[in-house]
């Protein structure tokens, strides 16, 4: 086999494996949540915080790191996020309560938001051939997802500590990789203005698309936030069953979603999986065993891999031409509307019942499906798709073209 014609092949090997770190760091706490609960003397919301504090400062911090990169270019907002995880991490495994530890997480959060907002471009921007570079960045991000449970229940056995201190282990060397091994592409980004990035909202497909992630984003952090808790498993054993929905992630989206896109669409194969989604959950929802909620939270875990395998393509397809201002609007709806969900989720459960916060999922991502029927037809005509209802685009069109208008007088 010939070798890949890839001048930058160590700078791209860097940020994938960085990416790993990155991921497989949220994905470390969900095995270790009940045991931090019990240690701090924390309540089910109080737990939920890690993630919620985590998600909101990703989520606010999209937007400046992605400007600033306009000033100080990628590899170096890129390595200053990496450290700030590394710092977050370290801290939070010598923490003595509950809100200290949330208020790291939130650091944690910084850190993540600075280094996705600049990852994505730098690969593309280094590689000769995109669709491979994009790969291997989703190979890791499956893997970080399959893996991070996994070392979050071992190491969680000696005490939830261990798995935070290692990760911000891993990060200083993914520091060490990003300083010696990445560097900006010749052609530096330009300023950005935050308008830029909110114009994109402009665009009816990739308004339609954002509601559509938006909702499922808060079923993937109730999924993922509160099952543990639903679970009432020991850590190990939360362990091992989350590293199975991360290989049915994992699963989702190197091997099936893709080949599901190419063969059906993007756009109708995202509607596919999140109307699967929304029968696991009812599944999630009226579980009366510890194994029927395995199985459909695995089933979940495939469904949320094919949904992601295929969301950013799409919302670069639809939002603007630069992919910093795409990445920095869509970025800012994923996380926004998935920061409240494990707070919620803790709340409800608290409060209302055990397996409350799946109906409030099932009734959250009802609304994405329902706008998925409405308005598939628009996004798949802007990524050259059709829509097995293609014969209602008369009428939907109709339709579109006023959102259009709409949208033209804001």
């Amino acid at each position: 086999m010939a070798a890949r014609n890839e001048p930058n092949k160590t700078a791209i090997y860097a940020t994938t494996v960085t990416a790993f770190f990155a991921i497989a760091g949220i994905a470390i706490v969900d095995p270790i949540l009940p045991a931090i609960g019990a240690d701090l003397g924390a309540t089910t919301w109080q737990i939920e915080l890690l993630f919620t504090a985590y998600i909101a400062v990703m989520a606010l911090g999209m937007i400046p790191a992605v400007m600033l990169t306009g000033k100080f270019g990628y590899k170096k907002i890129l390595a200053v996020g990496v450290s700030v995880v590394a710092v977050a991490a370290i801290a939070a495994s010598f923490t003595t309560s509950i809100g200290s530890l949330a208020a790291l997480r939130g650091l944690w959060g910084l850190g993540n938001a600075m280094f996705f907002a600049t990852a994505m471009v730098l690969l593309v921007s280094l590689a000769n051939d995109r669709a491979w570079a994009v790969e291997l960045f989703e190979t890791c991000v499956g893997l970080g997802f399959a893996i991070g449970p996994l070392i979050g229940g071992l190491l969680g056995k000696i005490s939830w500590r261990v798995p935070f201190l290692l990760c911000g282990l891993f990060m200083i060397v993914a520091l060490a990789l990003s300083v010696t091994r990445l560097k900006d592409p010749d052609v530096m980004p330009a300023p950005l203005r935050i308008g830029n990035i909110f114009a994109t909202f402009k665009k009816p497909a990739f308004v339609a698309l954002c509601v559509i992630t938006g909702t499922y984003n808060f079923v993937f952090f109730i999924v993922l936030g509160f099952t543990p808790v639903f679970l009432g498993l020991g850590v190990v054993q939360l362990g091992l069953v989350f590293t199975g929905w991360g290989i049915g992630l994992a699963f989702g989206i190197l091997v099936i979603g893709h080949r599901l896109a190419h063969r059906f669409g993007a756009v109708q194969t995202v509607g596919f999986a999140i109307i699967v989604l929304f029968g696991a959950l009812f599944g999630l929802a009226t579980s009366h065993s510890t194994l029927q909620t395995i199985v459909f939270l695995v089933i979940s875990g495939i469904c949320m891999g094919i949904a992601n395998a295929n969301l950013t393509d799409l919302a670069l397809a639809t939002g603007s031409p630069d992919r910093r201002v795409t990445t920095g609007a869509f970025n800012l709806i994923r996380w926004g509307f998935a920061a409240p969900a494990p707070v919620v989720a803790g709340l409800l459960a608290e409060n209302v019942s055990l397996a409350s916060p799946f109906w409030v999922a099932i009734g959250v991502l009802a609304v994405g499906v329902l706008t998925f029927f409405a308005f598939g037809h628009m996004m798949a005509r802007n990524v050259g798709e059709k829509v097995l209802w293609s014969r209602w685009n008369k009428g939907a069109e109709a339709a579109e073209g006023s959102a259009e208008e709409a949208l033209e007088l804001v």
